[in-house]
């Protein structure tokens, strides 16, 4: 009986010594996800692009309010010689193009910030793909994510791969941006 606990013990020893050394070769790295999004040149490229297109769109519902304002600061200038029947009518349809300039610039905002939703999902889906094809690569068991969903509450620096992420992830859109251009400049050249 005690031949059987002790076996038992040891081999409950062996065991725990077994695990606790495949812990410690356990390769591990984390990614700041919030700075590879900001630093890495696709995401900040797709960032411009939408900033870009809010900026126009908006641009044109501003000369829409501007016109709005001059005709608002009129309508003080010109409700005491029309009259008050002019005046509340006026005032109605003054109310009327603002809140449909705000409508429209609420929905332009709307719009631009869902397409740009949609693009940054396909971004980070990608991100992620590349990250386990490296993780692999590099011989990680797990790599971790920090970020506003933080997934690691204490990591040693030694294990932030931030910085090769990022430039992975700006080499391959520099080539992928490069296999681009060459069959837009043959479309160019067709056309002429």
């Amino acid at each position: 009986m005690k031949k059987i606990i002790l076996g038992i013990f040891m081999a409950a020893a062996m065991i725990s010594c077994q695990k606790s050394t495949e812990a410690k070769d356990f390769k591990t790295a984390y990614i700041d996800t919030n700075k590879l999004l900001e630093e890495s040149t696709e995401a900040k490229d797709l960032k411009a692009k939408y900033e870009s297109i809010l900026e126009e769109k908006g641009s044109r519902i501003k000369v829409e309010a501007d016109r709005l304002k001059s005709e608002q600061n009129s309508f003080t200038a010109n409700a005491q010689k029309n009259g008050q029947a002019w005046a509340q009518q006026k005032y109605g349809e003054l109310q009327q193009r603002e809140q449909e300039i705000q409508y429209a610039s609420q929905m332009v905002a709307q719009q631009v910030q869902g397409e740009h939703g949609v693009e940054m999902d396909t971004l980070v889906a990608r991100y992620k793909k590349m990250i386990k094809t490296y993780g692999k690569e590099k011989g990680y068991d797990y790599v971790y994510g920090t970020g506003e969903s933080a997934t690691v509450l204490y990591a040693k620096d030694q294990y932030d791969i931030t910085k090769e992420i990022i430039k992975l992830v700006n080499d391959k859109y520099k080539t992928e941006d490069k296999k681009e251009e060459k069959p837009v400049a043959k479309k160019e050249d067709s056309k002429k």
